[in-house]
């Protein structure tokens, strides 16, 4: 069952042609990995989706267009974890967690942020300390926390690699599979990091220039010398 679907997507920044008819789609309980240098198109993309950015094209999800604004997308099942964290440092993390019940879609919030503790079980350690106080891993736990207590359908994680310790990069490539089964979201992850997405995607997207260079099953040993191609190109 597709959950996502997105066909001919354009984004222009002025005269920028930003992105350039992307297509791709998410399966119900997958993680697709979108791969590209800095500047490639991959959080214009994750933006327009989540309707951040406007567009044209065609963005489904399962099966219906979604709507036109930010908030009423996250109604609707998608949670977009923004690159560089986007918390509140001044609030605690409790009070960056209760945030999250605005757009929840299910009304038992209380399981939920125990489920989620659970989960994440240094958020509970750290539930009364100011978000800013958090290391650069525990903000983007915090962030990844607060996207999954919006139960949503699709899960957006844009570039959570960015500035973390590689042993910190290792237990979020531990978490995102627990993730998908004991919350039953599917995940659409986009970074530079290669070994991140082939840890655990299921398919992959490369994107240069606004556009989808290679796509297919997310195999070390067949399509490495493609997938590397494409995203070691000129980013333009």
């Amino acid at each position: 069952m597709t959950r996502l679907a997105i066909e001919g997507l354009n984004v222009w920044y002025g005269n920028v042609h930003a992105l350039r008819g992307v297509s791709l789609t998410v399966g119900d309980g997958e993680c697709i990995g979108v791969l590209g240098p800095n500047g490639a198109g991959k959080s214009t993309l994750f933006r327009a989706i989540s309707r951040i950015v406007p567009s044209t094209g065609s963005i489904s999800l399962d099966g219906v267009e979604l709507p036109s604004t930010p908030e009423k997308v996250a109604r609707r099942g998608i949670a977009h974890v923004l690159e560089g964290r986007h918390i509140f440092p001044g609030m605690t993390v409790e009070d960056n967690l209760l945030l999250a019940q605005f757009s929840a879609r299910r009304s038992d919030f209380a399981r939920d942020l125990e489920r989620m503790l659970e989960l994440f079980p240094i958020l509970r350690q750290k539930f009364r300390t100011a978000a800013g106080e958090l290391s650069g891993g525990q903000q983007q736990i915090l962030a990844l926390g607060r996207g999954l207590l919006m139960s949503p359908r699709i899960l957006l994680l844009d570039e959570p690699s960015l500035g973390l310790a590689p042993i910190v990069v290792e237990q979020l490539a531990s978490v995102i599979p627990s993730i998908r089964r004991e919350w039953k979201t599917s995940i659409l992850i986009s970074e530079q990091l290669i070994e991140l997405v082939f840890a655990v995607a299921g398919y992959i997207y490369v994107i240069r220039r606004g556009e989808v260079a290679y796509r297919g099953e997310a195999d070390r040993s067949s399509v490495t010398d493609q997938v590397l191609g494409s995203y070691f190109g000129d980013a333009g």
